[in-house]
Protein backbone atom coordinates (compact mmCIF):
# COMPACT_ATOMS: atom_id res chain seq x y z
CA UNK A 1 0.00 0.00 0.00
CA UNK A 2 1.05 3.32 0.01
CA UNK A 3 -0.17 6.97 0.60
CA UNK A 4 -0.64 9.17 -1.84
CA UNK A 5 -1.85 12.56 -0.32
CA UNK A 6 -1.77 14.05 3.08
CA UNK A 7 -3.68 17.58 4.02
CA UNK A 8 -3.49 19.09 6.93
CA UNK A 9 -5.32 21.97 8.63
CA UNK A 10 -4.17 23.62 12.30
CA UNK A 11 -1.98 21.02 12.85
CA UNK A 12 1.05 21.55 15.40
CA UNK A 13 3.01 24.01 13.12
CA UNK A 14 0.91 24.01 10.26
CA UNK A 15 -1.23 26.36 9.47
CA UNK A 16 -2.26 24.50 6.03
CA UNK A 17 -0.32 21.80 4.20
CA UNK A 18 -1.23 19.45 1.14
CA UNK A 19 1.58 17.15 -0.43
CA UNK A 20 0.98 14.44 -3.19
CA UNK A 21 3.77 11.90 -2.42
CA UNK A 22 6.12 9.22 -4.10
CA UNK A 23 5.32 5.81 -3.89
CA UNK A 24 8.44 5.08 -2.81
CA UNK A 25 10.87 7.14 -1.08
CA UNK A 26 9.57 10.02 0.39
CA UNK A 27 12.75 12.52 2.12
CA UNK A 28 11.44 15.16 4.56
CA UNK A 29 14.59 17.51 4.72
CA UNK A 30 15.10 20.54 6.70
CA UNK A 31 16.45 22.12 9.96
CA UNK A 32 15.30 20.69 13.14
CA UNK A 33 12.24 22.50 15.11
CA UNK A 34 10.93 23.45 11.63
CA UNK A 35 7.97 20.29 11.53
CA UNK A 36 9.31 17.27 10.14
CA UNK A 37 8.48 14.67 12.66
CA UNK A 38 4.96 16.42 12.60
CA UNK A 39 4.52 15.04 9.71
CA UNK A 40 5.19 11.63 10.47
CA UNK A 41 3.04 12.16 13.26
CA UNK A 42 0.34 12.74 11.06
CA UNK A 43 0.74 9.78 9.27
CA UNK A 44 1.01 7.70 12.49
CA UNK A 45 -1.96 9.60 13.60
CA UNK A 46 -3.99 8.56 10.75
CA UNK A 47 -3.14 4.63 11.27
CA UNK A 48 -3.32 4.30 15.13
CA UNK A 49 -5.68 7.40 16.01
CA UNK A 50 -2.73 8.50 18.96
CA UNK A 51 0.24 10.23 18.76
CA UNK A 52 3.30 8.45 19.28
CA UNK A 53 4.62 11.53 20.79
CA UNK A 54 2.16 12.76 22.88
CA UNK A 55 -1.30 10.94 25.17
CA UNK A 56 -2.93 14.19 25.24
CA UNK A 57 -4.51 14.96 21.56
CA UNK A 58 -5.18 18.66 22.10
CA UNK A 59 -1.25 19.29 22.12
CA UNK A 60 -1.63 18.24 18.20
CA UNK A 61 -3.59 21.63 17.54
CA UNK A 62 -1.97 24.55 15.80
CA UNK A 63 -1.46 27.27 18.77
CA UNK A 64 -4.09 29.74 19.20
CA UNK A 65 -6.63 27.07 17.00
CA UNK A 66 -9.62 25.29 18.03
CA UNK A 67 -9.58 22.30 16.24
CA UNK A 68 -7.47 20.45 13.87
CA UNK A 69 -7.87 18.27 10.88
CA UNK A 70 -5.81 15.67 9.12
CA UNK A 71 -7.14 14.17 5.52
CA UNK A 72 -4.99 11.01 3.96
CA UNK A 73 -5.85 8.96 0.85
CA UNK A 74 -4.14 6.18 0.30
CA UNK A 75 -4.12 2.88 -1.97
CA UNK A 76 -4.32 0.03 -0.28
CA UNK A 77 -4.75 -4.00 -2.51
CA UNK A 78 -5.26 -1.26 -5.53
CA UNK A 79 -8.13 0.34 -4.38
CA UNK A 80 -8.31 3.84 -3.35
CA UNK A 81 -9.09 5.18 0.40
CA UNK A 82 -9.34 7.98 2.42
CA UNK A 83 -9.15 8.66 6.56
CA UNK A 84 -9.87 12.04 7.88
CA UNK A 85 -9.62 12.79 11.82
CA UNK A 86 -10.88 15.95 13.77
CA UNK A 87 -9.33 16.79 17.11
CA UNK A 88 -11.41 19.92 19.02
CA UNK A 89 -9.73 22.20 21.94
CA UNK A 90 -13.41 21.36 23.44
CA UNK A 91 -12.23 17.43 23.98
CA UNK A 92 -13.92 15.98 20.59
CA UNK A 93 -12.76 14.06 18.43
CA UNK A 94 -14.23 12.09 15.27
CA UNK A 95 -12.64 9.70 12.58
CA UNK A 96 -14.23 8.90 9.34
CA UNK A 97 -12.78 6.25 7.04
CA UNK A 98 -13.90 6.13 3.33
CA UNK A 99 -16.54 9.44 5.13
CA UNK A 100 -18.40 6.72 7.35
CA UNK A 101 -18.07 7.79 11.16
CA UNK A 102 -15.58 5.24 13.16
CA UNK A 103 -17.12 4.31 16.59
CA UNK A 104 -13.82 2.36 18.01
CA UNK A 105 -10.41 2.87 17.08
CA UNK A 106 -9.93 -1.13 16.52
CA UNK A 107 -12.07 -0.06 13.21
CA UNK A 108 -9.13 2.61 12.40
CA UNK A 109 -6.13 0.29 11.84
CA UNK A 110 -7.28 -2.08 9.46
CA UNK A 111 -6.63 0.76 6.68
CA UNK A 112 -3.34 2.39 6.75
CA UNK A 113 -0.64 -0.25 7.79
CA UNK A 114 2.29 1.69 9.33
CA UNK A 115 5.44 0.67 10.59
CA UNK A 116 7.33 3.67 12.84
CA UNK A 117 11.63 3.74 13.17
CA UNK A 118 12.52 6.25 15.70
CA UNK A 119 15.58 7.14 18.30
CA UNK A 120 12.40 6.25 20.61
CA UNK A 121 12.53 2.61 19.06
CA UNK A 122 16.29 1.85 19.65
CA UNK A 123 15.55 1.73 23.43
CA UNK A 124 13.05 -1.21 22.91
CA UNK A 125 16.41 -3.10 23.14
CA UNK A 126 18.06 -1.32 26.43
CA UNK A 127 15.43 -0.33 28.51
CA UNK A 128 12.57 -1.01 30.79
CA UNK A 129 10.24 -3.68 29.99
CA UNK A 130 7.02 -1.16 29.18
CA UNK A 131 9.33 -0.40 25.74
CA UNK A 132 9.16 -3.86 24.60
CA UNK A 133 5.31 -4.40 25.65
CA UNK A 134 4.40 -1.17 23.57
CA UNK A 135 6.57 -2.69 20.18
CA UNK A 136 4.20 -5.95 20.75
CA UNK A 137 0.94 -4.47 21.76
CA UNK A 138 1.53 -1.69 18.69
CA UNK A 139 2.37 -4.35 16.36
CA UNK A 140 -0.46 -7.27 17.10
CA UNK A 141 -3.25 -4.15 17.37
CA UNK A 142 -2.18 -3.83 13.50
CA UNK A 143 -2.14 -7.68 12.95
CA UNK A 144 -5.26 -8.44 15.25
CA UNK A 145 -8.52 -5.87 15.08
CA UNK A 146 -9.85 -8.74 18.33
CA UNK A 147 -6.29 -8.10 19.94
CA UNK A 148 -6.93 -4.31 20.12
CA UNK A 149 -10.11 -4.61 21.47
CA UNK A 150 -8.80 -7.27 24.29
CA UNK A 151 -5.83 -5.08 25.19
CA UNK A 152 -8.71 -2.03 26.09
CA UNK A 153 -10.87 -4.06 27.95
CA UNK A 154 -7.97 -5.64 29.71
CA UNK A 155 -6.59 -2.52 30.75
CA UNK A 156 -9.91 -1.36 31.69
CA UNK A 157 -10.55 -4.04 34.21
CA UNK A 158 -7.03 -3.37 35.95
CA UNK A 159 -8.10 -0.07 36.20
CA UNK A 160 -11.28 -0.66 37.92
CA UNK A 161 -9.67 -3.81 39.89
CA UNK A 162 -6.50 -1.37 41.08
CA UNK A 163 -9.02 1.28 42.28
CA UNK A 164 -11.00 -1.03 44.36
CA UNK A 165 -8.09 -2.09 46.17
CA UNK A 166 -7.32 1.27 47.18
CA UNK A 167 -10.76 0.79 49.21
CA UNK A 168 -10.65 0.43 52.84
CA UNK A 169 -11.53 -3.27 53.53
CA UNK A 170 -11.65 -4.33 50.40
CA UNK A 171 -14.35 -7.11 49.79
CA UNK A 172 -12.59 -10.18 48.22
CA UNK A 173 -15.89 -11.85 47.07
CA UNK A 174 -15.85 -8.28 44.71
CA UNK A 175 -12.77 -8.61 43.62
CA UNK A 176 -13.08 -12.16 42.54
CA UNK A 177 -15.54 -10.85 40.34
CA UNK A 178 -12.89 -8.72 38.59
CA UNK A 179 -10.27 -11.49 38.67
CA UNK A 180 -12.44 -13.55 36.48
CA UNK A 181 -12.96 -11.18 33.67
CA UNK A 182 -9.48 -10.04 34.23
CA UNK A 183 -8.08 -13.64 33.80
CA UNK A 184 -10.53 -14.56 31.08
CA UNK A 185 -9.25 -11.46 28.72
CA UNK A 186 -5.55 -11.90 30.47
CA UNK A 187 -5.37 -15.68 28.84
CA UNK A 188 -6.19 -14.45 25.29
CA UNK A 189 -3.39 -11.61 25.20
CA UNK A 190 -1.18 -13.84 26.59
CA UNK A 191 -1.41 -16.25 23.71
CA UNK A 192 -1.40 -14.06 21.13
CA UNK A 193 1.60 -12.35 22.57
CA UNK A 194 3.24 -15.72 22.79
CA UNK A 195 2.49 -16.92 18.76
CA UNK A 196 3.48 -13.36 18.39
CA UNK A 197 7.06 -13.40 19.74
CA UNK A 198 7.86 -16.64 18.06
CA UNK A 199 7.54 -15.47 14.62
CA UNK A 200 9.25 -12.50 15.22
CA UNK A 201 12.12 -13.95 16.57
CA UNK A 202 12.79 -16.76 12.97
CA UNK A 203 11.63 -13.25 11.05
CA UNK A 204 14.50 -10.83 12.98
CA UNK A 205 17.03 -13.81 13.40
CA UNK A 206 17.62 -13.67 9.68
CA UNK A 207 17.41 -10.38 9.67
CA UNK A 208 20.20 -9.44 12.16
CA UNK A 209 22.35 -12.74 10.19
CA UNK A 210 22.27 -10.74 7.17
CA UNK A 211 23.43 -7.63 8.88
CA UNK A 212 26.37 -9.05 10.81
CA UNK A 213 27.47 -11.81 8.37
CA UNK A 214 26.54 -14.73 10.07
CA UNK A 215 28.60 -13.38 12.73
CA UNK A 216 25.81 -12.73 15.40
CA UNK A 217 23.22 -14.74 16.70
CA UNK A 218 19.90 -12.79 17.59
CA UNK A 219 17.20 -14.72 19.58
CA UNK A 220 13.85 -13.11 20.96
CA UNK A 221 12.08 -14.90 23.31
CA UNK A 222 8.71 -14.30 25.20
CA UNK A 223 8.99 -13.64 29.26
CA UNK A 224 5.46 -14.18 30.54
CA UNK A 225 4.20 -12.94 34.09
CA UNK A 226 1.75 -15.94 33.83
CA UNK A 227 3.57 -19.15 31.76
CA UNK A 228 2.28 -19.35 28.82
CA UNK A 229 2.17 -23.05 28.75
CA UNK A 230 -0.82 -25.28 27.20
CA UNK A 231 -4.19 -23.95 26.37
CA UNK A 232 -5.97 -21.16 27.06
CA UNK A 233 -7.98 -22.29 29.42
CA UNK A 234 -5.55 -23.30 31.69
CA UNK A 235 -3.24 -20.48 31.14
CA UNK A 236 -6.91 -18.47 32.46
CA UNK A 237 -6.54 -21.06 35.30
CA UNK A 238 -3.17 -20.37 36.24
CA UNK A 239 -4.11 -16.74 35.93
CA UNK A 240 -7.05 -16.94 38.22
CA UNK A 241 -4.41 -19.01 40.88
CA UNK A 242 -1.88 -16.17 40.60
CA UNK A 243 -4.06 -13.79 41.20
CA UNK A 244 -5.75 -15.03 44.60
CA UNK A 245 -2.26 -16.32 45.78
CA UNK A 246 -1.26 -12.41 45.54
CA UNK A 247 -4.56 -11.10 47.04
CA UNK A 248 -3.05 -9.98 49.91
CA UNK A 249 0.27 -8.52 48.76
CA UNK A 250 -2.15 -6.38 46.28
CA UNK A 251 -4.53 -5.21 48.82
CA UNK A 252 -1.30 -4.13 50.85
CA UNK A 253 0.40 -2.35 47.75
CA UNK A 254 -3.14 -1.42 46.14
CA UNK A 255 -2.10 -2.90 42.72
CA UNK A 256 -2.39 -5.86 40.13
CA UNK A 257 0.98 -7.72 40.88
CA UNK A 258 0.37 -10.33 38.71
CA UNK A 259 -0.80 -10.40 34.64
CA UNK A 260 0.38 -9.54 31.18
CA UNK A 261 0.97 -5.82 32.50
CA UNK A 262 3.93 -7.24 33.71
CA UNK A 263 5.47 -9.06 30.69
CA UNK A 264 8.82 -8.94 29.22
CA UNK A 265 10.66 -9.96 26.29
CA UNK A 266 14.11 -11.08 26.16
CA UNK A 267 16.99 -10.08 23.34
CA UNK A 268 19.86 -12.08 23.47
CA UNK A 269 22.80 -11.94 21.01
CA UNK A 270 25.44 -14.53 20.98
CA UNK A 271 23.76 -16.17 23.86
CA UNK A 272 24.14 -12.63 26.57
CA UNK A 273 21.31 -10.34 27.11
CA UNK A 274 21.46 -7.35 25.01
CA UNK A 275 20.01 -4.85 27.53
CA UNK A 276 22.78 -5.67 29.66
CA UNK A 277 25.81 -7.21 28.19
CA UNK A 278 25.97 -5.81 24.24
CA UNK A 279 27.18 -3.00 22.95
CA UNK A 280 25.49 -0.05 21.53
CA UNK A 281 26.17 -1.09 17.81
CA UNK A 282 24.75 -4.53 18.91
CA UNK A 283 21.36 -3.22 20.45
CA UNK A 284 21.21 -0.70 17.70
CA UNK A 285 21.02 -3.95 15.44
CA UNK A 286 19.31 -5.96 16.69
CA UNK A 287 16.23 -2.81 17.28
CA UNK A 288 16.97 -2.73 13.31
CA UNK A 289 16.26 -6.41 13.12
CA UNK A 290 13.28 -6.54 14.97
CA UNK A 291 11.88 -2.77 13.59
CA UNK A 292 12.26 -4.96 9.70
CA UNK A 293 11.05 -8.29 11.41
CA UNK A 294 7.61 -6.17 12.31
CA UNK A 295 7.74 -4.87 8.22
CA UNK A 296 7.72 -8.51 7.12
CA UNK A 297 5.56 -10.32 9.18
CA UNK A 298 3.03 -7.47 8.02
CA UNK A 299 3.26 -8.47 4.30
CA UNK A 300 3.24 -11.81 5.41
CA UNK A 301 -0.17 -12.38 7.57
CA UNK A 302 -1.51 -9.26 5.44
CA UNK A 303 -0.57 -9.89 2.21
CA UNK A 304 0.52 -6.10 1.83
CA UNK A 305 3.22 -3.66 2.36
CA UNK A 306 2.57 -1.39 5.10
CA UNK A 307 4.35 2.60 4.96
CA UNK A 308 7.27 2.89 7.07
CA UNK A 309 8.39 5.94 8.69
CA UNK A 310 11.82 6.59 9.49
CA UNK A 311 11.53 10.00 11.75
CA UNK A 312 15.59 10.99 12.43
CA UNK A 313 16.82 7.50 12.44
CA UNK A 314 19.24 7.31 9.67
CA UNK A 315 21.82 9.65 11.85
CA UNK A 316 21.79 7.27 14.86
CA UNK A 317 22.93 4.09 12.74
CA UNK A 318 26.57 3.84 10.98
CA UNK A 319 26.97 3.70 7.11
CA UNK A 320 26.75 -0.09 6.98
CA UNK A 321 23.25 -0.05 8.83
CA UNK A 322 22.15 2.72 7.08
CA UNK A 323 22.96 1.19 3.62
CA UNK A 324 21.30 -2.07 4.78
CA UNK A 325 18.56 -0.63 6.00
CA UNK A 326 17.58 1.64 2.30
CA UNK A 327 18.42 -1.49 0.48
CA UNK A 328 15.92 -3.29 2.01
CA UNK A 329 13.12 -0.81 1.46
CA UNK A 330 12.29 -1.51 -2.27
CA UNK A 331 9.22 -2.59 -2.20
CA UNK A 332 7.70 -0.11 0.01
CA UNK A 333 6.86 3.30 0.30
CA UNK A 334 8.96 4.99 2.77
CA UNK A 335 9.18 8.76 4.66
CA UNK A 336 12.15 9.39 6.25
CA UNK A 337 13.20 12.86 8.33
CA UNK A 338 16.37 13.89 8.51
CA UNK A 339 18.30 17.14 8.73
CA UNK A 340 20.67 16.24 5.49
CA UNK A 341 20.97 12.56 3.71
CA UNK A 342 24.08 11.49 2.95
CA UNK A 343 25.39 10.93 -0.24
CA UNK A 344 26.01 7.18 -0.38
CA UNK A 345 22.40 6.87 0.72
CA UNK A 346 21.10 9.22 -1.67
CA UNK A 347 22.81 7.55 -4.63
CA UNK A 348 20.92 4.26 -3.55
CA UNK A 349 16.97 5.57 -3.93
CA UNK A 350 16.55 5.78 -7.74
CA UNK A 351 13.17 6.94 -7.23
CA UNK A 352 12.81 9.42 -4.51
CA UNK A 353 10.99 13.15 -3.91
CA UNK A 354 12.03 15.34 -1.58
CA UNK A 355 9.88 17.96 0.67
CA UNK A 356 12.28 20.41 2.50
CA UNK A 357 10.41 21.77 5.00
CA UNK A 358 10.59 25.30 7.14
CA UNK A 359 8.59 26.98 9.63
CA UNK A 360 5.79 24.21 8.68
CA UNK A 361 6.37 24.95 4.85
CA UNK A 362 6.87 22.95 1.48
CA UNK A 363 9.73 25.58 0.13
Amino acid sequence: MYIEKLSLENYRNYKTFEAVFDKKVNLILGENAQGKTNLIESIYMSSFGKSFRTSKDREVICFNKDYCRIKIDYIKYGDKGTVEIYIGNDGKKGIKTDGINVKKISQLVENILCVIFSPEDLKIVKEEPSKRRNFIDRELCQLRVKYMDSLAKYKKILLQRNTYLKEKNPDKNIINVWDEQLADVGADIITERSGFVEKINLISAEIHSKITDGKEKLVISYVPNISDEGTKDEIKSRFLKSLEESLNKDIYSCSTSRGPHKDDMKITVDGKDARKYCSQGQQRTAALSLKLAEIFLIKEEKEESPVLLLDDVLSELDSERQKFLINSLHDIQVFITATEIPDEVMKSMEERKILNIKKGFLI
